[in-house]
């Protein structure tokens, strides 16, 4: 089919029901030329005249009505879609698709989660979780959460959730076997759980600071893993001194399954950031999750969203 075959259609279906050249340029909100000269047209291309005009009336000729009868429902149904089409661009709805690391689903989205999906039957959220920073647009994600030193500069960011810190961890049994670290540089002689980070397959450096001292330790271990869930596990079966943040591990320092070292040297982490492509095409379903998450955290005691680093929403 060529594009020109679809050309004219709309505009002879609103002259038929309408029955006059005026009265459809009024529907379609163009000139009664713009009319006249789009059904010539169409005309041409089929080749036969689908109305018979008079200076009082216009009404269809044979070949016009059967013509009618069959695009109708066509049109009809071209522009229910349309319709839906605008009608989705305007109401938050549809699959929201967002990649998260484990940390920003747990201290972020699985408190507000529950309340957002209440309040907006009509979204479906997709959440995957991946601490690598990926490619939203090629991966076909609405918006990501990573951390903010992470985030690219060309992307519309948010800061969500509150301030985080590191937590140096070991179980006491590790502890009464292998001693307690009173400074950083004593870690270089025990075995330290190391992260690896999956997009550079760099180890993570451990980094402290203390009245005015800051260093950063490459800490060593017999194990190395990539997800910190797992991470926290090992360290409170003992296998190991661990560098969490701190929301993992305040639980396990409280019931006493973990030990928190070296509190006086622990250093903040970079804020937990929602970014995306473009502030000027920000469908309303990643809006209203936007807003959802101002409210709801805002709302949370020691817990703020920010601004975006380009300006307010």
């Amino acid at each position: 089919m060529r594009q020109d075959q679809l050309d004219g259609l709309v505009t002879f279906v609103a002259v038929a029901e309408t029955r006059g050249f005026s009265a459809a340029a009024v529907r379609l909100g163009v000139s009664p030329s713009a009319v006249s000269q789009a059904v010539r047209l169409l005309e041409k291309r089929v080749g036969v005249p689908l109305f018979n005009r008079t200076t009082r009336s216009v009404n269809l000729t044979e070949a016009g009505a059967r013509f009618l009868e069959r695009i109708r429902p066509a049109v009809q149904e071209l522009a229910s879609a349309s319709d839906e089409l605008s009608d989705s661009a305007e109401r938050p709805a549809g699959l929201l698709r967002l990649t998260v690391p484990r940390a920003a689903y747990l201290f972020v989205l699985q408190p507000a989660l529950g309340g957002f999906l209440r309040a907006y039957p009509q979204i479906d959220v997709e959440v995957s979780i991946d601490s690598a920073l990926v490619d939203i647009v090629g991966r076909g994600f609405d918006a990501g959460i990573r951390f903010g030193g992470m985030v690219e500069r060309d992307m519309v960011a948010v800061k969500v959730g509150g301030p985080l810190a590191n937590s140096i961890v070991a179980a006491p049994r590790y502890l009464a076997e292998r001693g307690t670290p009173v400074h950083p540089r004593e870690l270089l002689a025990h075995d330290c759980i190391g992260f690896r980070f999956e997009s550079s397959g760099l180890l993570e450096r451990w980094e402290f600071e203390k009245d005015g001292e800051a260093m950063t330790l490459a800490v060593s271990g017999r194990l190395v893993m990539n997800d910190v869930a797992v991470m926290l596990d090992a360290a409170v079966d003992g296998i190991g001194i661990a560098n969490l943040i701190s929301s993992y591990t305040e639980r396990h320092v409280a019931d006493g399954r973990l030990v928190q070292l070296l509190a006086d040297w622990t250093t903040p982490l970079p804020d937990l950031t929602l970014y995306y492509p473009d502030r000027r095409r920000v469908p309303p379903k990643l809006r209203a999750l936007i807003d959802w998450l101002r409210e709801t955290t805002l709302s949370a005691p020691g817990v703020l969203l920010q601004g975006e680093r380009a300006g307010g929403l």
